[in-house]
């Protein structure tokens, strides 16, 4: 299969379908779920993949894990269809401002990303876009969707569990090897840990992620992947802690990159690095463990 060729749409329960994806799902691309019941059909996340696609799946919904570019970049598709997402989220539809709030970014970072959000992703504001809250249930007809609320990649972030066919959506949960994203200024690494832990105890039949992971048919699986998903957090904490046996600043520490790798392209890899380090460094000055030896400083104890 090419770069840029889509897989194919594939059942992965009776009511379930993934739809293909180009890149196999590989940001800015991800698998869209489609899910029918006997009196309505939504789909979850309509994703880039599917901008020129000779048909599109007839809905009456759409839901998103939360609100992310590459998460909407394809709900401008479905406009006679109401919209639904996570009311921490949800004001990221209300206008490009609101979207860009999110994120947090500044100077050039900023001036990328809108520009990048209305010309790559398609970004379509919708101010009567519906809120959901955790434990909300859409009744499709013997096929039920809940919401269960996964903040921490943004505050909204929200898994889905599809019954009765025992598929539990994990958004954003990716499960590869870059590990958990918490570089907006609505992440949170607290809450991302705290949502770890909880979605480990979760039971399904399959585990279905947005990017290139793809779906797990067992539960083994799922936990091997969450674990080594999981452990990229003490990874980036524990090479901080070895970078700071020196002194440094903050943008020092942005510089060496511990999120990104070094000289990856991406225009706002700073405010990422800046964002998601700066968590890391205020827990670890907080249980004694970095101490900030002069104003803007860091050392480890």
């Amino acid at each position: 299969m090419s770069e840029t060729a889509a897989t194919e749409d594939r059942p992965i329960g009776e009511h379930v379908t993934l739809l293909g994806a180009v890149r196999g799902g590989k940001y800015p691309h991800g698998g869209s779920l489609v899910v029918a019941g006997s009196e309505e059909a939504v789909i979850i996340d309509p994703s880039l993949s599917l901008v020129g696609r000779s048909s599109l799946p007839r809905v009456d919904r759409v839901i998103n894990s939360h609100c992310h570019e590459d998460h909407i970049a394809g709900n401008h598709l479905f406009l006679d269809s109401p919209w639904h997402m996570h009311a921490l989220d949800r004001s990221g539809l209300d206008s490009l401002e609101g979207m860009l709030e999110i994120y947090g970014y500044a100077g050039p970072s900023a001036d990328y990303f809108r520009k990048a959000l209305v010309d790559d992703f398609h970004y379509t504001p919708r101010p009567d876009a519906v809120a959901f809250s955790d434990g909300d249930v859409f009744d499709l007809g013997g096929v039920t969707v809940r919401v269960i609320h996964a903040p921490g990649h943004t505050r909204g972030h929200c898994c889905l569990a599809i019954e009765p066919d025992a598929v539990l959506y994990l958004g954003d949960i990716e499960l590869t090897s870059f590990g958990p994203y918490y570089g907006d200024a609505w992440s949170s690494l607290a809450d991302f840990e705290r949502t770890l832990a909880a979605v480990r105890k979760l039971e399904a039949s399959r585990y279905a992620t947005f990017h290139h992971i793809g779906v797990l048919e067992s539960r083994d699986a799922f936990v091997d992947r969450l674990d080594r998903f999981t452990a990229v957090i003490g990874s980036r904490e524990q090479r901080l802690l070895e970078f700071l046996r020196e002194p440094h600043t903050l943008e020092e520490i942005v510089a060496h990159r511990f999120v990104y790798r070094p000289g990856d392209p991406v225009p706002f890899a700073d405010a990422v690095e800046r964002r998601s380090m700066s968590q890391h460094l205020e827990r670890l000055t907080g249980e004694g463990r970095v101490r900030e030896v002069e104003a803007g400083v860091y050392l480890a104890s």
